[in-house]
């Protein structure tokens, strides 16, 4: 399942087939990220091309559960997401160089004319315990 971030872009995983040797193939997940700022688009700055599965479920931010988790009002959550990403935005737009964290995944970089997503080699490994864990209890 994918997770929309309004104004912002999308991020989910995706498996895909790691050859390690002859006839070896391990199934890996990664995780992508697709830009969805139009403005950003709008300005001439390349767009990286990312594209997600068809069947890929995509849900907008539940703030609600991330509400429960961090403790902190949905009100005050969706505010904070809101104004980060007009933030992010407007020096996007003044042509200004940015980096913007997300805690435990990666960093979303505007410098020059390029946009980037680079993930923590921490969230791709985390990605595969998950998944280790999972084939480990049959699902």
């Amino acid at each position: 399942q994918g997770v929309l971030l309004e104004g912002l872009g999308t991020f989910c995983t995706v498996q895909e087939p790691l050859s390690l040797g002859a006839e070896e193939v391990l199934l890996v997940r990664r995780p992508i990220f697709k830009l969805g700022m139009q403005v950003v688009c709008a300005q001439g700055l390349p767009c990286p091309e990312v594209t997600l599965p068809d069947d890929m479920a995509i849900e907008p931010l539940n703030y609600l559960l991330l509400s429960l988790v961090t403790s902190w009002p949905r009100c005050v959550l969706e505010a904070c997401v809101e104004e980060t990403i007009r933030l992010f935005t407007f020096h996007v737009e003044n042509k200004q160089n940015v980096a913007f964290d997300f805690a435990d995944l990666g960093v979303l970089t505007h410098h020059g004319d390029t946009l980037c997503m680079s993930f923590y080699a921490s969230c791709v490994t985390q990605l595969q315990k998950k998944r280790s864990l999972s084939a480990a209890l049959g699902s």
